[in-house]
């Protein structure tokens, strides 16, 4: 069986998607054609139970003023992963980014990071099933 390729965790990942996985709360901003949307904190959750490694928190700037949070990853040697960074236009800006602790039990977005994590297992799972046979 060939091990998994980073390629084939984005690709699982970006798949598993949808309105149901997003920040309730912004769940009608979220469109199709810009899957990304409010899928940072469920998103850098899954691949930390995959990779390991830290999870950062930026802040979302607009005219200087923050108005949200983005969460990504970083790995081993500073490698940073961020599967969710184009969800933002061009006047919402990134800035930061420190180190947080991986809360014991997950409680805000518990529903979504479970419903994405069950669809990125499975698919990663239906591509080693294919590779095996």
């Amino acid at each position: 069986m060939e091990p998994l390729l980073l390629t084939d965790i984005e690709a699982a990942v970006r798949a598993s998607w949808g309105a149901d996985t997003t920040t309730p709360e912004y769940r009608d901003r979220w469109k199709p054609d810009n899957p990304a949307r409010d899928q940072c904190g469920v998103t850098a959750m899954v691949l930390n139970d995959l990779l390991g490694g830290e999870l950062i928190r930026g802040e979302v700037l607009v005219d200087g003023v923050r108005v949200d949070y983005h969460w990504w990853n970083r790995l081993g040697m500073g490698v940073e992963i961020d599967l969710t960074r184009e969800q933002f236009d061009a006047h919402e800006i990134v800035s930061g980014g420190v180190v947080i602790e991986r809360p014991q039990e997950i409680v805000r977005l518990r529903e979504e990071y479970e419903l994405l994590r069950a669809r990125v297992l499975e698919r990663l799972g239906a591509r080693t099933r294919q590779e095996a046979a």
